[in-house]
């Protein structure tokens, strides 16, 4: 399957959300969403507050709203977050021992895109960023093909 390389956005993410070590992105219940904390989210990966000295920056920003921006442009939807707990899951695979943290310190935003799922790497090429003239393709009912990365295409 084509992998696309860990520079694109959708890609970040789904890195992330995988991640053991992140604790403020995880999948929703059915692994075909994800949940944001917001204050975990600022502190954890925009490096709001204090940071370790020599720290990568993942995103070129601090701003959460920016982060929401880029969710958009790929395509991803919020979802409004129910009252009922249940709706609120975890991530699709085994328990570790860090996994009881607590999800209490900013709001919790659920986003959802048909090509992004806990199971489906490969999904993440259909992703693709909406740009001025992507936006007026789909407007006019043509499909958006999106070039592969150099390193992928063979």
């Amino acid at each position: 399957p084509v992998i696309p390389r860990p520079c694109t956005f959708p890609m970040k993410l789904w890195l992330l959300v995988n991640s053991p070590c992140v604790y403020s992105v995880r999948w929703d219940a059915c692994g075909e969403g994800l949940f944001i904390d917001q204050g975990l989210f600022e502190q954890e990966l925009l490096g709001v507050g204090p940071s370790a000295p020599g720290e990568e920056e993942l995103f070129k920003t601090k701003n959460f709203g920016s982060i929401v921006r880029q969710l958009n442009l790929y395509g991803f939807h919020k979802v409004t977050v129910s009252s009922d707990s249940s709706a609120v899951g975890s991530r699709p695979r085994p328990a570790t021992a860090g996994s009881d943290i607590s999800y209490a310190d900013g709001p919790l935003h659920h986003f959802w895109n048909p090509h992004f799922r806990y199971d489906r790497p490969d999904l993440l090429v259909k992703i693709r960023r909406l740009t001025k003239a992507n936006k007026e393709k789909l407007d006019a009912g043509l499909e958006v093909t999106s070039r592969l990365p150099d390193d992928v295409q063979h």
